[in-house]
Formats: C-alpha cells, structure tokens, sequence
C-alpha cells in the first residue's frame, strides 16, 4: 500500500529550505530583541514578562513574538490537516 506520492523538485527544496532560514532568522532576531527586556527588567515595574514592566518597544517586540509564535502553531495545524485528509482520501 502506497500511501504518499511525492516527487521534490530542487527549486521547490530550495524555496523551502529558504523559508526555513528566513523563519528561523527571525526567531533569532526577535529572541535578541528580548534578551534587552530581561537585562533591564526591575521587580519594582511589576511582574516578569507581563506588559505593565514593559516599555512600549518591549511591548512591541514582545507582541510580535507572540503573534509569530501564534503563526507557527497554526501553519503546522494545517499540516498536520493536509496529511491526515490525504491518509484518510488514500486509505477509503
């Protein structure tokens, strides 16, 4: 029983592969830009990680970290979407 038929053309690993690297740079890059709010955070601000200790850039910075986060988790539910329907269409 055959279940995936894939046939990965190089531009197409290529592509994807970039993909990875630019995710993964960005990662790094916000993960930096958070390493200043753990440098300078002060308990008397309030408590860690919340917005209240934060500036606005922090804010800013902390947000979008999240959002990308929020991204990833729905990009791999897709995923993970596309392959059971496709496991479910090959084995009926």
């Amino acid at each position: 029983m055959k279940i995936f038929n894939i046939h990965i053309r190089f531009s197409d690993l290529f592509i994807w592969l970039a993909v990875i690297a630019i995710d993964i740079f960005i990662f790094l890059f916000l993960g930096l830009l958070l390493m200043g709010y753990e440098d300078n955070y002060e308990i008397s601000k309030g408590e860690y990680l919340s917005l209240s200790s934060m500036n606005n850039q922090e804010k800013g910075i902390y947000i979008s970290y999240n959002i990308w986060v929020g991204l990833h988790i729905l990009f791999f539910a897709y995923i993970g979407f596309l392959i059971v329907k496709r496991i479910v269409r090959t084995t009926k």
